[in-house]
């Protein structure tokens, strides 16, 4: 990698595949539905266009095809405010694309990526003067699982050494990525490398075998801040010794595809703002709240001073306030003090909240 400029130019640079997506027009099977919605989805990309449209400065680094695919993703993440002047074209290789089935019990995702132009991604193709010209440094374990030499580029940028930026790290394991052959044991060894690293503890049991949060910490104890996220139940935040859980919103879910990125773009934005840590998870839940409530990957994230007001709601109103769909679309409509409503009224589009009550011991 070639020699990096003397500070940060952006607040976090992403690095990893987009894909355009394919989401169906109706429920059913491939094999039954008539049509299909154009849209982009990628886990890296997907936290810098959530962070950009948050008010940050965010970079994409990526490779794309030569072909249509390759411009529609640059156009699509460049509309959100995220510079993509780090992202190479590849004519020889394709964008890669994915398409969503939504079954009766299920959302699954099905891949056409294999040989994609971001499959070529190494230490050799991507600069770390790009790399390194965030505050953050953002990379998910998808990367590691695309090709031997993303493998090898992913490593190199766990590397810790002087002058790193800050580096944080979804695991994200995929099972439909990994061959029989490949040990998911990777995605542990490249998370010991990193500051900040968000994993489920539904993905840490499937990948590692490990049971809970607690058992997720000790088997990763090199992380500064490890949070494990818990499903609907909360998430859990250790840092050192120390574990401070806060529990998730509760929505009313139309998709969980794109939820994971959207709490770690919640979560490195309050990092970002040197909030404490409690209001990070706080924050990384709200995002995620944004994307459940939608059907794409990509949720509009609540205006700055709406999100501190449902983070600084005190536990009773946190703990009753439910969210549906079009809940950040604030356009128009009534202003309500949340917590003031009875236990498990929701909030939909065009209704503000904002704070009651702070809780002072939080």
């Amino acid at each position: 990698m070639t020699a990096v400029p003397s500070g940060p130019q952006f607040d976090v640079a992403c690095l990893g595949e987009s894909m355009v997506t394919f989401v169906p027009s109706q429920p059913g099977s491939l094999a039954d539905v008539p049509a299909f919605h154009r849209g982009i989805g990628g886990a890296e990309s997907n936290v810098a266009c959530a962070l950009a449209r948050s008010g940050h400065s965010a970079r994409w680094i990526s490779r794309v095809g030569g072909d249509g695919f390759g411009d529609h993703l640059i156009r699509a993440v460049a509309a959100t405010g995220v510079d993509v002047t780090a992202v190479q074209r590849d004519a020889a290789r394709p964008t890669g694309i994915y398409f969503k089935e939504q079954l009766a019990d299920r959302t699954a995702v099905l891949y056409y990526r294999a040989g994609s132009a971001a499959a070529a991604m190494s230490p050799e193709t991507v600069h770390r003067r790009d790399a390194w010209s965030g505050r953050i440094l953002h990379l998910s374990g998808i990367t590691a699982a695309l090709s031997p030499e993303c493998r090898a580029l992913m490593r190199s940028l766990v590397t810790r050494e002087p002058g790193r930026p800050l580096v944080s790290y979804d695991v994200n394991f995929r099972p439909a990525l990994w061959g029989t052959g490949d040990d998911p044991w990777l995605l542990a060894e490249l998370a010991r490398g990193c500051d900040i690293v968000f994993v489920g503890e539904d993905e840490a049991q499937d990948a590692w075998g490990l049971p809970d949060a607690a058992a997720i910490r000790t088997a990763l104890p090199e992380p500064a801040v490890l949070v494990v996220k818990q499903g609907s139940t909360g998430a859990t935040a250790f840092t050192g010794d120390t574990a401070t859980f806060v529990p998730a919103l509760a929505v009313d879910v139309v998709e969980p595809v794109g939820a994971g990125d959207a709490f770690a773009a919640g979560f490195l934005s309050a990092t970002l703002r040197g909030l404490p840590l409690a209001d990070r998870l706080r924050h990384g839940h709200v995002m995620a709240a944004a994307a459940l409530t939608v059907p794409g990957d990509l949720g509009t994230p609540p205006a700055r001073a709406h999100a501190d007001a449902l983070v600084a709601l005190d536990t009773d109103a946190w703990g009753t306030l439910r969210l549906g769909p079009g809940w950040t679309d604030q356009a128009a409509g009534t202003d309500r003090v949340a917590g003031t409503e009875p236990a498990g009224q929701t909030v939909r589009a065009g209704q503000t909240v904002r704070a009651g009550r702070t809780e002072k011991d939080r």
